[in-house]
């Protein structure tokens, strides 16, 4: 392969460019330093709450049991509607047809498999953006039809106060740490290198079944506590040497 002067000239370049940086690096990586992780929470009381539940219906025919399902999913979104959900917070989760099979045993004692029916189960999430109302609505819904259990969990529609206030605990943590250990190593913390952090929520969905709620004649009781959102940071300090 012959090189031209031009191709070596930028070959010569680029490592000269390169060969500074890498060294570098290498010495960053060979700085002292200390890593500490932070650890900040915050609560605040949730604004929405979100249920999931399903209607069910049978009969002897996969079309007949659809028809059934759909009247009856067709009065619970219905009524849904009459009660200030709007459309937008209004979503089907899954439909579900299955046939049903018995296995009744013959006169030789075995058994074989009979199709008897087939049910149909719909499932629909809705936002309730007044929490206020979110027992009466699934009291309604129960009563005009589900009756498959399902959950419930309460959300935030906007957490980012909370999660400001979860980042500046979770610093402070971290600084905090970071002075500790400097101090018993007897040397000076010096300036914030890099910072990462991971966030989440601490509020699980809480199941409730639909067929318990439908023995209750008042509102099903709900509370919807708080929400803690927490953040953690892993901070990298350096370390400008000994006091």
């Amino acid at each position: 392969m012959v090189r031209t002067a031009s191709s070596l000239f930028l070959a010569a370049a680029l490592a000269a460019v390169s060969l500074p940086a890498l060294a570098q690096d290498a010495a960053g990586w060979r700085r002292p330093h200390i890593i500490v992780t932070g650890e900040g929470e915050h609560a605040m009381r949730p604004d929405t709450a979100i249920l999931t539940f399903g209607v069910m219906r049978e009969a002897e025919t996969a079309q007949a049991a659809m028809q059934a399902n759909n009247e009856a999913m067709t009065a619970v979104t219905q009524a849904l509607k009459e009660a200030g959900i709007e459309d937008r917070d209004l979503q089907t989760a899954g439909i579900q047809i299955n046939p049903r099979y018995e296995y009744p045993r013959d006169d030789q004692g075995g058994q074989t498999a009979q199709l008897v029916g087939y049910q149909v189960t719909n499932t629909l999430t809705v936002r309730v953006r007044d929490i206020s109302k979110a027992g009466a609505i699934l009291d309604r819904s129960v009563s005009l039809g589900v009756n498959q259990g399902g959950g419930i969990s309460f959300v935030n529609e906007d957490p980012s106060g909370a999660l400001s206030e979860a980042r500046k605990k979770a610093v402070a943590d971290a600084v905090e740490k970071a002075r500790t250990l400097a101090e018993a190593a007897g040397v000076q913390l010096g300036a914030v290198a890099r910072i990462a952090e991971r966030t989440g929520s601490l509020q699980p969905p809480q199941p409730f079944m639909a067929k318990a709620a439908a023995d209750m004649r008042e509102s099903v009781p709900l509370e919807p506590g708080e929400n803690a959102y927490r953040v953690e940071v892993e901070m990298t300090f350096g370390i400008k040497g000994r006091k």
